[in-house]
């Protein structure tokens, strides 16, 4: 079980006005700042899940080729909004939303600002 994962950014103040909204639509909450770092994490959590910041080694942030956070949505719906907010916040398009791999499986993919690729995958009928 993973207790967080941890998102690198060259720019906070633009990874946070993409992740607020990209989050949104799948329950995951702007938790506050602390030390530089940005945490999100469902409705109700006490610690965050996502934490976004510069790399501690000070230098550039870089992507993991092959490196990919697939968050759970709770609703197909939910999934196209996670990828209409990152489209309409800076992110680029990796695979839109639509079935994939099972009858129950709908994703998507997108890269953030800092070109970190994401999914949300919903597995409930519809």
């Amino acid at each position: 079980m993973l207790l967080y994962i941890t998102l690198g950014t060259n720019d906070l103040a633009r990874a946070k006005r993409f992740y607020d909204a990209t989050f949104a639509p799948i329950d995951l909450r702007f938790m506050g700042e602390f030390d530089g770092e940005i945490g999100y994490g469902p409705s109700g959590a006490t610690s965050p899940l996502v934490w976004i910041n510069p790399p501690y080694d000070g230098k550039p942030a870089t992507v993991g080729n092959g490196s990919m956070p697939a968050f759970a949505a709770a609703t197909r719906a939910a999934v196209d909004g996670f990828y209409q907010a990152a489209i309409s916040h800076g992110g680029s398009d990796e695979g839109p939303p639509g079935l994939r791999y099972s009858p129950n499986f709908y994703s998507c993919y997108v890269r953030d600002p800092d070109g970190n690729k994401l999914s949300a995958v919903c597995t409930m009928p519809e």
